[in-house]
């Protein structure tokens, strides 16, 4: 992994909002809004688009933590663009940060640290946790 090209690469990823990704369809509460899930999808998917040629064979990323705030919302129908920037490499965590907007409205911001793992041990280590327990 060259560390270097990662730090400051950017990442875009889009969605149109289907009536299965608001809050009222998920079960969160009575609102034909998008839900939370749908906006940290969607910011999820451009933190991996902004490292996805830099890793190497076998290596992948993975959320360890993120902070969402969500300024105002969407209905069904709608189409929510995020893009996202890594701002710091700390070991083998990338932090990003990033905004979800819509036309020309900002939707939510969000800090997400996306940790580098190696998918092979990473799966036989789940693996042998679900044995074990």
């Amino acid at each position: 992994m060259d560390y270097e090209a990662v730090l400051g690469c950017v990442g875009m990823a889009s969605i149109s909002v289907r009536p299965g990704d608001t809050s009222v369809a998920m079960g969160i509460n009575d609102l034909s809004v998008v839900s939370s899930m749908a906006i940290l999808n969607v910011i999820e998917s451009a933190c991996s688009s902004a490292v996805i040629d830099l890793l190497e064979i076998g290596e992948t990323t993975q959320t360890a933590k993120f902070t969402l705030e969500i300024m105002t919302t969407v209905t069904a129908g709608e189409e929510l663009r995020a893009n996202a920037r890594c701002i710091e490499i700390d070991d083998n965590i990338f932090t990003f940060e990033a905004e979800v907007t819509h036309l020309n409205r900002t939707i939510a911001t969000a800090e997400v640290q996306r940790r580098l793992v190696d998918r092979v041990s990473y799966m036989a280590r789940i693996a042998a946790e679900r044995i074990n327990s």
